[in-house]
């Protein structure tokens, strides 16, 4: 009894920073229409693609399909309700929309290719925690899961949109241009590493060689440079987003500054620990150890997450 309250304390304390979140945002009067209609279309998307199949299946998978598809949902409401600055609308909407493009077009293709009929080694994983904390009730957990990923998108994954969408201010400040060519700089970064593991585990099949640990190119430097790329380009999207958050300051009590203020460098946190503990580097780890041999040696000599100089056996 005492271990089912505490993991329902804590279940319920993990909904509370996406619950202070949305208070803020639905506070704010300037967000008045923006807000309740991407809840709105974010609910509906995860239980439609997520939530349903996953009770059938048990499996966590699709939301690789729903959150980026919510991306673009977030760039498209940009667009209808932004009254801000064109040009400053039209290039935050296009980085969402894009950004959820391309990842969700990939999706489609893999669940099209039948990737997705097992669940993917990141959602097992899952089962692990599960399993060590002491939750036993698969389809709550599940359901859990899903929704802390569709509440990160009605939430904090929405703020640099909601912020800049709704700034008038008729200039690019020189911050924003900064903000825009690092998001584009780590963006091709994120490519670049993907396509070099693409290329390095091709020419292993070819050459036959398994369980080959990739340490070319960025890989030499990162253990997950694809994934330290990812978080960046949100860190470039909090950057591009400082200027429209100075600007609202003027027009919105403090209290509700204060709350936009902490949501929006709580972006760089989401997604660290996302891309770190969550479903990203720890996980895929737990996996790499067990499959490839030379894996621990390569954890000796090379940063997990940020990259850095190989360091010597």
């Amino acid at each position: 009894m005492e271990l089912s309250f505490r993991n329902t304390l804590r279940r319920s304390i993990g909904y509370l920073p996406f619950m202070l979140c949305f208070t803020v945002l639905s506070f704010t009067p300037i967000f008045e229409q923006f807000v309740p209609w991407n809840a709105l279309y974010q609910i509906v998307l995860f239980i439609g693609v997520v939530c349903i199949p996953a009770y059938f299946t048990k499996r966590m998978s699709y939301v690789d399909i729903a959150w980026p598809w919510g991306l673009v949902l977030i760039g498209i409401l940009a667009l209808i309700f932004g009254e801000g600055y064109w040009l400053r609308t039209y290039c935050i909407a296009a980085m969402y929309i894009f950004c959820g493009l391309r990842m969700g077009i990939g999706a489609l293709v893999l669940f099209k290719k039948g990737h997705l009929d097992t669940e993917l080694s990141r959602y097992q994983f899952q089962r692990i925690r599960w399993k060590k904390q002491g939750y036993t009730n698969e389809n709550l957990s599940l359901h859990y899961e899903i929704m802390i990923q569709c509440f990160a998108n009605i939430t904090f994954l929405a703020m640099p949109a909601i912020l800049q969408a709704f700034n008038p201010q008729d200039h690019i400040s020189f911050l924003e241009i900064l903000g825009y060519s690092f998001w584009f700089l780590f963006l091709i970064m994120e490519h670049v590493a993907d396509f070099q593991k693409q290329v390095f585990l091709k020419k292993s099949r070819l050459e036959n060689k398994k369980r080959q640990v990739c340490n070319v190119g960025l890989w030499k430097y990162s253990r997950h440079p694809n994934y330290f790329a990812e978080w960046m380009v949100w860190n470039a999207l909090i950057l591009t987003s400082i200027p429209s958050l100075i600007y609202h300051q003027s027009n919105l009590n403090i209290f509700l500054w204060i709350g936009l203020l902490a949501s929006l460098m709580y972006v760089s946190r989401i997604m660290y620990t996302t891309l770190v503990y969550y479903t990203g580097a720890i996980p895929s780890e737990y996996y790499s150890v067990e499959k490839r041999p030379d894996y621990r040696k390569h954890q000796e000599t090379t940063n997990m997450f940020f990259p850095g100089i190989p360091k010597k056996n």
